[in-house]
């Protein structure tokens, strides 16, 4: 029997953490993102961990091989409540892994309805808010927002989006 734990990685480690608990023979789980950070005048797009420093490990048969867990570079430790580790649903990293494309990056939602309240992604207007105006059959999305007092109409694709509650 398989059962999924989170475990917290070293900062920035994760992929070094994923590798080497791959090698033990543990399967990893890590969902991805797109984020758009400024640096100066440019903007720069990256893939980063949805949940940054803790990634998911299915460990099969018993917990005995936790403390090969905690050894391994890379990890910080396996997350634990009264010095036992604690499992997560089954139902819940399914239904991460069914959001998620081969790669583990995060695929838009198909929640977007006209009039929903949603956040830009990535590219210049990376966390400005937008209401959902048309959306047509090629996956293109207009969204009003507001800038510089003004409303713009704004033609964008779905996977640039994310509904914001």
């Amino acid at each position: 029997m398989s059962q999924w734990y989170l475990i917290q990685v070293k900062p920035n480690s994760h992929r070094l953490a994923e590798r080497n608990l791959q090698r033990q023979g543990f399967e990893t789980f890590i969902p991805m993102q797109d984020t758009t950070q400024r640096k100066m005048n440019c903007f720069i797009n990256q893939l980063k961990p949805l949940f940054p420093g803790y990634m998911f490990v299915n460990v099969k048969s018993d917990i005995s091989h936790w403390r090969k867990i905690n050894s391994t570079i890379g990890v910080s430790r396996l997350v634990s409540f009264d010095g036992k580790p604690k499992t997560i649903p089954e139902k819940l990293i399914s239904s991460l892994m069914l959001r998620c494309d081969d790669e583990g990056k995060i695929l838009p939602s198909k929640l977007l309805k006209e009039g929903a309240s949603v956040k830009f992604l990535s590219g210049p207007f990376a966390n400005f808010a937008a209401t959902v105006d048309i959306i047509d059959p090629e996956e293109r999305v207009w969204v009003l927002m507001e800038f510089m007092q003004q409303q713009a109409h704004v033609q964008i694709t779905t996977d640039q989006l994310e509904l914001s509650y």
